[in-house]
């Protein structure tokens, strides 16, 4: 199945307009870059910034600080769908992109500059946060215009495919950071914690330029021009969702809430607690982190063409239900202690399970909504469903494991939000705007 799933990309793949081609190719690589910032925050949160940001207080205390303002990231997210939703909305899908890029791109390389907890004291901490909180701001527009770029502009029958071409920025930048950690991590203990890890931050500038100018270059959405020209604009799109759509919102959040938990269980806990409670070498995590991450890159796209020949909800759910049943007996490989079978759980979780549910996101949530309030609505399925999800997973897991010694509750815990995800995806109603991109073509 998935060799003919190859077959027909590279069959396809040919006759895909030009103008198409640079749409997937800036959402891509801008979704990268972004996610690259949002991803290297993670990662330092679980790694340095208990150390270097909250080193007044006890060690526990200071994790669970540095997880808190991760954590704060994904609550702004939602402000930050209202915010790029409202105007994606009304002025265009590609202007949002260009700024939520700016608006992550600049304080992510601020990072790299900021004093310490040593140097500036309680500060230092406040502006971490407030830093946090534009990077979630940013994100919380940048997903919801991108993959609508991405689908509003895809060949008929293939949004499920285009939609997932932005999706595999997440795998890229998680790739990404996890090498750049790596790299740095070669530096020593004692030059890593003093300025090794603010090299990916700093870096984070140079990227910023080369996706500036690379969405400079493509087209608005050809169903955003179609709806601006016909009059559709809305007003106040949040209220029009509050007002006309608000079963499709529910119902989206729901679905999203299995997949971010997971991945943020993933990404942030299963590193933070393999080096710290079971004494894993960072290097390991990170390799394995990154094993899933190029595992998920490959089998994004793939999953996107599932879902065009087999239906995006069909596959989103058969992914919800893998993630179900698997839950518990991926955190008992993490509680064992032992670094390969740490490791398969990692790049299962994030190289199999999650493509399969994230994939088809794009389409089935932008399916949801009628063309004149989607980025608003899409985006707040998502960012919703990422804040309660994926902003408190970390901390529900760390709470979890304190009370009862182990991570086997974190996987009950997991399978219960799955569970609700399956039942949120199988609560949706048939697709009024399906498919999302055939508004264009009316």
């Amino acid at each position: 199945m998935i060799d003919e799933s190859i077959e027909v990309f590279k069959s396809e793949a040919q006759a895909i307009p030009a103008t198409t081609t640079m749409v997937a190719l800036s959402t891509m690589i801008g979704t990268t870059i972004e996610w690259y910032d949002f991803f290297i925050f993670g990662t330092a949160s679980a790694l340095i910034f208990g150390h270097t940001f909250f080193s007044g207080f006890d060690p526990t205390v200071a994790t669970i600080l540095s997880l808190s303002t991760f954590a704060a990231g994904l609550f702004a997210r939602p402000l930050g769908a209202i915010f790029f939703g409202h105007f994606g909305d009304r002025i265009g899908r590609k202007k949002m992109l260009i700024a939520s890029l700016l608006l992550m791109g600049v304080p992510t390389t601020l990072i790299g500059m900021l004093p310490t907890y040593s140097q500036i004291g309680v500060i230092a901490p406040i502006a971490l946060t407030l830093i946090r909180v534009c990077q979630g701001i940013a994100l919380g527009g940048e997903w919801g215009g991108a993959v609508l770029m991405a689908v509003e502009h895809a060949p008929e029958k293939r949004s499920g495919f285009f939609g997932s071409l932005p999706q595999t920025g997440c795998p890229a930048a998680l790739v990404l950071s996890s090498g750049a950690f790596a790299l740095t991590g070669l530096l020593g203990p004692d030059d890593f914690q003093a300025w090794g890890w603010r090299l990916p931050f700093l870096a984070s500038g140079v990227l910023i330029v080369i996706g500036f100018f690379i969405r400079r270059r493509v087209n608005e959405s050809p169903v955003f021009e179609r709806v601006e020209n016909s009059g559709e604009l809305v007003n106040i799109p949040v209220v029009e969702i509050v007002r006309k759509h608000l079963w499709s919102v529910t119902v989206g959040v729901g679905a999203k809430l299995g997949e971010i938990t997971m991945f943020w269980l993933f990404a942030v806990f299963v590193l933070s607690y393999s080096t710290t409670k079971l004494g894993l070498p960072r290097t390991v995590i990170l390799q394995a982190t990154t094993l899933g991450a190029i595992a998920m890159l490959l089998f994004m796209p793939i999953s996107g063409l599932l879902s065009d020949r087999f239906g995006n909800r069909k596959v989103f759910v058969t992914g919800t239900i893998l993630l179900l049943l698997s839950a518990v007996p991926m955190f008992t490989l993490i509680d064992s202690g032992n670094a390969t079978l740490v490791t398969v759980a990692i790049a299962f979780a994030l190289g199999i399970l999650y493509p399969i549910m994230y994939a088809p996101e794009a389409s089935l949530f932008a399916e949801l909504f009628p063309p004149e309030v989607r980025y608003t609505g899409l985006s707040l399925c998502a960012n919703i469903g990422g804040a309660i999800g994926g902003g408190i997973a970390p901390l529900v897991a760390t709470g979890l494991v304190s009370r009862y010694g182990g991570t086997l509750p974190v996987g009950f815990y997991l399978a219960a939000i799955s569970g609700l995800s399956l039942v949120s995806v199988l609560a949706m109603k048939p697709a009024a705007w399906a498919p999302a991109s055939s508004a264009r073509r009316k």
